[in-house]
């Protein structure tokens, strides 16, 4: 400080501090340390372990307050974290007594007259600050309003105004101090970007190391998931030789094996990371930042649910510091070939590890009354649609990105692809000859080709670790199979395809590719950590890999043995034991996509594989836009595999098995009419099916002046979300209770037709077979609204839907989940009529009055979502735009589709220009009120069932010229 600072009192700074693990804590000792070293006072609001602050600052001007005012993640376990019971937490925590944590907050700031609050990074602090006229300050690497955004998905779209209430609480924060390895956080209106903030050193290694005791010759390796109990048991034959193992957090009453040595609660952390040779444990920031700074490398495994991960993880490994173990190993003791990788890394981290001590200036001069220019990002007000549930990973297609820009989904400006579909076929593409099929000129397909001929030239040596594990996965002399399935775009019909409806379905653009190669166990080439698993060469292996895992936080890799499916007694295991195999760890749980096509093939078609199976897959379909990725994973899936294995299955039935992997093995309570779409569907046609449960119906022609696009909102979709689950639920009770009230409700008709009505009531298989208007007269006016699960059991026992259960502490909207389908059905029907009728403007009207429709009846299911209805009301904006009295509007209608509460709106329009330029005026105006560019989905491409298959072998010479 100068002289004339020097004379003025202290600063008094309020620092408040999450209370999700001590990463947040450690960070913020390091920051207060330096404030009180410039001789001001540091109230800490925190419920962190008040020893976590006092063990490095000893100082009257330290004050601790222990109040919990954000809970964080509710965790099960050190990797584990209960999403639903989060948000649930946060609202008992900080949105019951939210009136009254303000007030309380505002006198104790106004008493101990608080220049400054800082937060890292308690939502409530900034607004508490704001209120009491105290300006305030967040210090952080991201923010609770992202990281509960993914949360939101499973616990229900009725938890959105916690994470809406969370950013306007952080926009009332005057700017952000940024750290290394940060995720988007839009509700911050200026930024600051600081150097990592890491605890300084206070021992050498050699002090440390002797110590504790260890030679140098011994590898030493520390065991670190952030103070977290693991509650695993450890075992000696975990290290190999050479090796000890230093276990932070290990409990007194922990039994530990003579190569493993507990670390006591207060020794100092930094000091023994950097006395190690490695460390094994979970991503956070404390972890991640002071193994750069000590350029140690880390071997981790992922969390699961938790957003901040994906952005460490890229900067450590950027920085050449990591190695990733998958969970299984972690479990097993299958520790040393990651060990031995390692050892071999040379972390390369050389940026600045004084943050504290900056981020202490910044706060020091902002409390003077320095003021900053702010950016007007207009963060909240970003927030107040539904965009904030779009905080997607999203890879562009044919394209990786390292860290992605926020919301930021397509390079070109427009979000449309640029490139042509069509080019000349070929038998032959540049490294491969192909001996079976064609690539029908499709543009990703020859581009997906190239991409295996470049793996096949790299052979180990890349810098992505999907393509390392990819350029290892296959026997490049040998035959493989590629499969491809496109998504779709649900035109008509939507959720009622559950209940029996009529359905009109268009292939994307955008499709998925799977490369399949079957080799003798003996000649399957292993990865590294693969073979240290499987000791014996005789056993069937599966090996996958997923392009683009980087960017939504899943594991790139998968493998297991397929004796695995198989029971003692020498059948599949059951569907259940399945699903439970892959939900053991979540960051793997989308290999039940992929894997789940095998174990169907065992149940339903009693196939068995005695060849090991190496898959890769990879997919321009963008994940959580409502168009079926995951149908045309498991499509693109299933096809390759049954062509490798010579199975002649139709597309309608890889379509129904494909239905049984999403149902039963991933558990996501689909209908079948993605995946139908996915693998029966046709370029530039409408698959018309009734979904009873898949009966095609044909292909219907778009007519040559109509054209369909599909406009992402960015808001995530998941089929297996609690708001589809739960109308879902309603639809099937609505069915059962009307089964129940035919016989009540016809009673009294003398007539003797009525006897068989009743009957036909009475035995309802699907509720698309209920015409609307016997609906109407009978029935609407005896449903309830809503019943409980328990009411509803007590009366009438079981729905009658397999892939769903009933909550019995649950309460079910019935009334307009039970109307919509039976609605939708009679409004896809007419649809489908009316594209077949004789052009002209009424036609176009009235396609897009039934859009309407439908989507307003989405709305009234709870399904619908601020986003999309941003979008349906841009659209009619349009419709209503005209250059003269006389002229035809060119767009017509729009819906929400696929399993609603976001994804992508539908809409129809005239095949024109004009259309096309009101197209890219609805994404420039969405963007211009949300922060978020739209993809915009054009264009159509064959279903699985029409591309068939190609059989490829590597070229040794150059194709012929031409």
């Amino acid at each position: 400080m100068s002289e004339s600072e020097s004379s003025r009192p202290p600063l008094v700074f309020a620092y408040y501090v999450t209370g999700h693990g001590f990463g947040h804590a450690t960070r913020v000792v390091e920051v207060v340390r330096h404030l009180i070293s410039s001789g001001h006072r540091v109230h800490v609001v925190s419920a962190a372990p008040e020893f976590v602050f006092t063990t490095e600052i000893h100082s009257p001007n330290l004050f601790i307050r222990n109040v919990l005012l954000d809970i964080g993640s509710v965790q099960s376990d050190a990797l584990t974290v209960d999403r639903r019971a989060s948000l649930e937490k946060y609202c008992e925590i900080a949105v019951e007594p939210r009136d009254s944590i303000l007030a309380t907050e505002v006198e104790w700031l106004k008493s101990i007259k608080a220049n400054l609050v800082v937060s890292d990074v308690v939502p409530i602090a900034c607004r508490a600050a704001a209120n009491a006229g105290i300006r305030s300050v967040c210090v952080t690497n991201f923010s609770w309003d992202f990281i509960y955004a993914e949360y939101v998905m499973a616990a229900g779209h009725h938890h959105q105004s916690i994470v809406w209430q969370i950013a306007e609480d952080y926009s009332h924060c005057e700017f952000l101090i940024r750290l290394p390895g940060h995720c988007p956080m839009p509700a911050f209106h200026d930024v600051i970007d600081i150097p990592l903030v890491v605890r300084p050193l206070h021992k050498s290694r050699e002090e440390v190391r002797r110590e504790l005791g260890v030679p140098d010759d011994v590898k030493l390796l520390i065991f670190n998931f952030g103070g977290q109990p693991t509650g695993w048991k450890l075992k000696e034959e975990y290290l190999p030789a050479g090796w000890l193992c230093l276990v932070c957090g290990a409990s007194a009453k922990h039994e530990l094996p003579p190569n493993f040595i507990g670390l006591s609660k207060d020794i100092y952390t930094p000091d023994v990371i950097a006395a190690s040779d490695c460390m094994l444990g979970k991503i956070g920031y404390g972890t991640v930042s002071e193994a750069l700074a000590c350029k140690l490398p880390f071997i981790f495994v992922r969390r699961d649910y938790f957003n901040e991960e994906p952005f460490l993880r890229k900067m450590l490994e950027y920085y050449q510091g990591g190695v990733e173990m998958i969970r299984r190993d972690l479990l097993a003791g299958c520790w040393a070939p990651y060990l031995e990788r390692a050892v071999t890394l040379k972390p390369c981290y050389d940026g600045g590890i004084d943050g504290g001590e900056v981020a202490a200036k910044i706060l020091h001069d902002t409390a003077m009354g320095k003021k900053r220019s702010k950016l007007n990002l207009n963060g909240a007000r970003r927030l107040q649609d539904a965009i904030i549930l779009g905080f997607q990973l999203q890879r562009a297609p044919g394209r990786d990105l390292s860290v992605p820009e926020w919301y930021q989904v397509s390079g070109d400006e427009s979000g449309t692809p640029l490139v042509d579909q069509t080019q000349n076929s070929s038998k032959f593409v540049e490294g491969f000859e192909i001996l079976h099929g064609d690539h029908h000129g499709l543009i990703d397909t020859i581009s997906f080709l190239d991409s295996l001929a470049t793996l096949a030239k790299i052979g180990g040596h890349h810098q992505e670790r999907e393509h390392l594990a990819a350029a290892a996965l296959f026997n490049w002399e040998e035959d493989i199979v590629v499969a491809r399935a496109p998504g779709r775009l649900d035109v008509m019909g939507g959720i009622a395809d559950y209940s029996g409806s009529l359905v009109l379905l268009m292939p994307t653009r955008e499709a998925c590719h799977a490369a399949v190669q079957r080799n003798h166990p003996s000649k399957q080439k292993l990865w590294k950590h693969a073979e240290a698993r499987h000791h014996s060469r005789d056993t069937p292996i599966l090996e996958i890999v997923s392009f683009g895992s980087e960017l939504s936080n899943r594991g790139p890799t998968f493998d297991m043995d397929l004796s695995d499916f198989m029971e003692e007694d020498g059948n599949p295991i059951s569907y259940e034991k399945a699903y439970h195999y892959f939900s053991k760890d979540p960051s793997q749980k989308w290999a039940a996509y992929v894997a789940g096509t095998i174990l169907v093939l065992m149940r339903e078609m009693n196939v068995r594989f005695e060849d090991s199976i190496s898959i890769l897959v990879s997919s321009s379909v963008p994940e959580g836009k409502g168009v079926s990725s995951s149908a045309s994973v498991e499509v693109a899936t299933m096809s390759a595999i049954a062509a490798a294995h010579g199975l002649e299955i139709s597309p309608r039935d890889v379509a129904l098995l494909c239905q049984k992997v999403e149902n039963y093995v991933v558990g996501a309570p689909c209908g079948v009419m993605d995946q139908m779409a996915s693998a029966c569907g046709e370029a530039n046609k409408l698959l018309a099916m009734i979904c009873q449960p898949a009966e095609i119906l044909g292909l219907v022609e778009i007519p040559s002046h109509i054209r369909f696009w599909g406009i992402d909102s960015g808001i995530r979709h998941s089929v297996g979300g609690s708001d589809y689950g739960s109308v879902r639920i309603g639809a099937f009770i609505g069915k059962t209770m009307i089964r129940s009230l035919s016989t009540e409700t016809n009673s009294g008709e003398g007539e003797e037709e009525s006897s068989e009505l009743i009957e036909y009531d009475a035995s309802l298989d699907y509720l698309c077979n209920l015409s609307p208007h016997r609906f109407q007269s009978l029935y609407a006016s005896k449903l309830p609204q809503v019943i409980t699960g328990e009411e509803f059991m007590e009366t009438y026992g079981d729905h009658g839907d397999s892939v769903t259960t009933i909550d019995r502490k649950g309460t079910y909207h019935i009334m307009a989940p039970t109307k919509h389908p039976i609605y939708e059905n009679f409004r896809v029907q007419a649809f489908k009529a009316l594209l077949t009728a004789t052009p002209s403007e009424e036609q176009v009207i009235g396609l897009g009055e039934l859009m309407y429709q439908c989507h307003d009846s989405y709305s009234a299911c709870g399904l619908g979502s601020d986003g999309t209805d941003r979008l349906v009301r841009l659209v009619q904006k349009m419709e209503k735009l005209k250059h003269s009295k006389t002229e035809n509007g060119t767009l017509y209608g729009a819906k929400i589709t696929g399993g609603g509460s976001g994804g992508t709106v539908c809409v129809i329009g005239r095949s024109s220009l004009r259309s096309s330029e009101q197209i890219l005026e609805i994404q420039r105006k969405y963007k211009e009120a949300t922060g978020f560019m739209p993809y915009v989905f054009e264009g159509s491409s064959p279903g699985a069932g029409k591309f068939g298959y190609l059989k490829i072998r590597k070229n040794a010479a150059p194709p012929p010229s031409t």
